[in-house]
């Protein structure tokens, strides 16, 4: 885990996915927690080559005032299948509460389903920092 102290984020298991383990790290240096689907069991999702489809995970989160969820791939099913997330990174932001759901686009040749419990993307929590636009009528010169 990182040097500093763990930001706490609230979560809620929904019933859809009362049964599934929640987001989780699986390394002692992974940047993104794990994010599952939560599709039925008895009705995967199929993606066909060029399509689309917004997947569930099952939980809503309360990220802390100036934090950011970016929803990321996962390398794995990418460089395997062809499956991203169409919007990457996604934006959570800190007074979004609804359910985290994922967009996936299948770039691949073949067909591919989305099971349940598979691991579909990643969210990475990272701080922000708002700015002021301030308007000129010119900027000041760089060395480029």
């Amino acid at each position: 885990m990182s040097s500093g102290a763990a930001i706490e984020v609230h979560i809620v298991r929904l019933p859809h996915a009362a049964d599934l383990p929640l987001p989780q790290y699986h390394s002692a240096h992974a940047a993104g927690l794990d994010l599952l689907a939560a599709v039925p069991a008895a009705a995967p999702v199929e993606i066909a080559p060029g399509a689309r489809a917004v997947i569930p995970t099952g939980v809503p989160i309360a990220l802390p005032p100036g934090h950011e969820g970016q929803i990321r791939p996962r390398s794995g099913l990418a460089a395997r299948h062809g499956i991203t997330v169409l919007n990457s990174p996604g934006t959570i932001d800190a007074d979004y509460r609804g359910e985290l759901q994922v967009v996936l686009v299948n770039l691949g040749a073949e067909p591919f389903v989305v099971h349940r419990t598979m691991r579909i993307a990643q969210i990475v929590v990272a701080p922000i920092q708002h700015i002021k636009l301030v308007e000129l009528s010119s900027l000041g010169p760089t060395q480029r």
